[in-house]
């Protein structure tokens, strides 16, 4: 079973500020595995870049991972601003 957490950290860790208080959650079914990163708001910001193209980098290698379990894996980046907001 492939350790998507491992390697979604191993990528991110150079690009964030403070990696310690990045949180990963990994919701793994059958088919689909969705992976939730959640930053601070700048983190969360370089994690996506500008116009996206960090995260569309990070899709592409943690789907690759997936296809070798023919999983689909969807990528979910959410920053600790926006949560405290909805409270």
């Amino acid at each position: 079973m492939m350790d998507y957490e491992k390697i979604v950290k191993t990528i991110i860790d150079p690009i964030v500020e403070d990696s310690d208080s990045v949180l990963l959650r990994v919701n793994e079914e059958e088919k689909d595995v969705l992976i939730i990163i959640a930053a601070e708001k700048d983190d969360t910001a370089r994690l996506i870049g500008r116009k996206g193209l960090i995260a569309n980098a990070i899709r592409e290698v943690v789907s690759v991972a997936g296809k070798s379990e023919e999983k689909h894996v969807h990528l979910k980046f959410e920053s600790f601003d926006d949560e405290r907001k909805e409270d």
